[in-house]
């Protein structure tokens, strides 16, 4: 990742996609952005959570620590919605000291959501942010100017606890096919800003 506000990144060679509620690895703009990585010769995974539509938060864990396995310099991870802090609670649990590359958060945050209560359980233990602003070299933060589901507030929130810039991606909704995001160029670029739209 790089721009304003990032460093320079070594090269990204693998990248972890984690989606959020009701959701799976080919909705949204998940196999857009596989097929681009692709060919810019990065390893990509889309990673399967069980029970989108009734998410349990030790599951979800378990699965994501399967799709990441070992971490580095070299390891993106993406996340969308609720897939944000499955992410960041894995990263939160894993032996230190450890090295991330980045990791690039869409509609994230951390707290109950009003749209939502049906996540009401999944979200009642908040995540502690130290060990991610320490191991991961490079963090983005994305939201949309008129998400119905994730408040601007929550997000920007997740932004300034990271220490991570926050971009907006004007009319993004929710960054879902249903909001017209089948293909989401922040994300591509911030991963490997060459590969353009």
């Amino acid at each position: 990742m790089t721009g304003p506000g990032l460093p320079a990144a070594p090269a990204v060679r693998r990248v972890v996609v984690v989606h959020g509620y009701d959701a799976a690895p080919d909705s949204h703009w998940f196999p857009w952005l596989r097929e681009r990585l692709a060919a810019e010769g990065v390893r990509t995974v889309l990673a399967e959570l069980p029970e989108p539509s009734r998410p349990e938060a030790g599951a979800w864990s378990e699965a994501v620590a399967r799709a990441v396995g070992e971490v580095d310099e070299h390891t993106h991870l993406v996340g969308h919605s609720l897939g944000c802090i499955t992410l960041l609670r894995h990263l939160a649990g894993l032996p230190q000291p450890w090295t991330l590359g980045g990791i690039v958060l869409v509609a994230g945050f951390t707290g109950r959501l009003e749209s939502e209560p049906v996540l009401d359980e999944f979200l009642a233990e908040d995540v502690d942010l130290t060990a991610v602003r320490a191991g991961a070299l490079r963090r983005l933060v994305l939201r949309s100017d008129d998400d119905p589901t994730v408040p601007a507030a929550a997000t920007e929130e997740l932004a300034r606890r990271l220490g991570a810039p926050l971009r907006v991606v004007p009319g993004a909704g929710h960054f879902c096919a249903a909001d017209g995001v089948t293909r989401l160029p922040a994300v591509l670029e911030a991963l490997v800003p060459r590969g353009g739209a």
